[in-house]
C-alpha cells in the first residue's frame, strides 16, 4: 500500500504516466488491482478526515502499530511533508480505526480474489 497529497491518484493520473515509468507495469497500477486500490482509497479518507489526519498520515500510523514493524520508510518532497510523518509516528489509531481499515482491506482482496 501506499500512500499526502500525492495519494491522489486517479485513473487518469496513471493512463498520463509518462511511457518509461515503471509504474505502467507495476501490477498495483493495473486492472484489477486499480480499480480495487482507489476504492480502498476513497474509503480509508474518511478515517482519515474523521481522525483528523491525511491519508499519509492513516497509513503511516497503521503501519507502525504493527507487530513487528519497527520503522516505516517514508519519503517527502517538501518540508511540511516531514511535519505530517512526525505526527504520524506519534499518533495512535483508536480501535475502531483500526477495525475499519482491517475490514476495508478484506473486502479489497475478496474483491481481488473475485476477479
Amino acid at each position: 500500500m501506499v500512500f499526502t497529497e500525492d495519494l491522489q491518484f486517479t485513473r487518469e493520473r496513471v493512463q498520463n504516466l509518462p511511457e518509461d515509468d515503471h509504474r505502467r507495469e507495476d501490477l498495483h497500477f493495473r486492472e484489477p488491482e486499480l480499480s480495487a486500490n482507489l476504492k480502498l482509497v476513497e474509503s480509508l479518507r474518511s478515517i482519515a478526515e474523521k481522525s483528523g489526519r491525511t491519508l499519509a498520515q492513516l497509513a503511516i500510523a497503521w503501519v507502525l502499530r504493527r507487530s513487528g514493524v519497527t520503522a516505516a520508510i517514508v519519503g517527502a518532497r517538501h518540508p511540511f511533508q516531514i511535519e505530517e510523518t512526525v505526527v504520524a509516528a506519534e499518533s495512535m489509531l483508536s480501535q475502531e480505526d483500526i477495525a475499519a481499515i482491517d475490514m476495508l482491506l478484506n473486502k479489497r482482496q475478496q474483491a481481488l480474489n473475485l476477479s
